[in-house]
């Protein structure tokens, strides 16, 4: 214990030698970086693994650092093979990461040669928004199931690439028949992007069993995937019961009436600069809890 007391004291006074003003600077960009990955992380499974895999790392780490390098100033105690170990535990940890994180990896990586494209397009969201509710509407009262995804921020390039390319307007006559029974492209998905209808047909990730609710379909599994993966808004209507739903930002909001439709399709779409610094906030306040 004495031992493990002076290797604390050590370090301390070693850390006490630094400039203040680096480690400020490096803590606030540390505490900077962790906080944006918390924040991309949170809704999809990343955030489940991401806090017990820094735990574990941190863990492991301080351990090594802190184990005596000898006893009573008598030779070394040689702790050679702990450090190998760990030295070998960190590249496991790192490929491990890859490909627990792959969806979240690859949504980061869109994201960095994407642009916002609803920035300033108010009048082409709401234009958006009014044939949407009204295909949702048709689609619900006669049981016609249905997934529309809007793209935002994060491209869908590679799942347009999956369906049948369509450059249409978008009206709610084309929806409706896009999705009736017995269309061929009925039973996929639809994408929207620029305000036009460019793609259905298109298949959609699907999310983990365990993310869904076991009452829900396939339609939604398939919303709440790509809601994980992007930042589309994702527009789903039950075969089953007519529901219509919402999904995004890994979130799925369920059995949404018109109006209230309306108003998140809006908030999402073409948010105003009052809705924004809200949706900074419940995040912010979400990111604390």
């Amino acid at each position: 214990m004495t031992e493990l007391l002076e290797a604390i004291s050590r370090y301390l006074t070693r850390v006490a030698t630094y400039n203040p003003l680096v480690v400020a600077v490096e803590l606030i960009l540390i505490g900077a970086v962790v906080g944006w990955v918390m924040r991309f992380l949170r809704g999809t499974r990343g955030a489940r693994l991401v806090k017990g895999v820094a735990f574990l790392l941190v863990t492991v780490y301080v351990v090594i650092r802190l184990l005596p390098k000898n006893l009573g100033g008598e030779e070394e105690l040689g702790w050679e093979r702990i450090e190998f170990l760990y030295g070998k535990f960190l590249l496991f940890a790192f490929v491990a990461a890859v490909v627990a994180f792959q969806p979240e990896l690859r949504r980061a990586l869109i994201q960095l040669g994407q642009t916002r494209l609803f920035r300033g397009r108010g009048e082409q969201a709401r234009a958006v928004t009014d044939a949407l509710v009204e295909s949702a509407g048709f689609l619900s009262r006669n049981k016609i199931g249905a997934i529309i995804a809007v793209e935002r921020t994060v491209g869908l390039g590679a799942l347009l690439e999956s369906g049948h390319h369509i450059d249409a307007d978008v009206v709610p006559s084309l929806l409706n028949t896009i999705f009736y029974p017995g269309s061929p492209l009925h039973d996929m998905g639809a994408i929207i992007r620029h305000g036009r209808i460019a793609a259905a047909g298109c298949q959609f990730p699907l999310a983990e069993s365990e993310d869904v609710d076991p009452s829900l379909g396939s339609r939604h599994r398939a919303a709440l995937g790509l809601a994980q993966e992007t930042d589309a808004v994702v527009l789903v209507v039950s075969e089953e019961t007519g529901r219509v739903s919402i999904a995004c930002e890994g979130q799925l909001s369920l059995g949404l009436a018109a109006p209230a439709l309306r108003e998140m399709l809006l908030g999402l779409l073409a948010p105003s600069r009052r809705a924004r610094e809200k949706q900074r906030q419940d995040a912010e306040e979400a990111t604390r809890t």
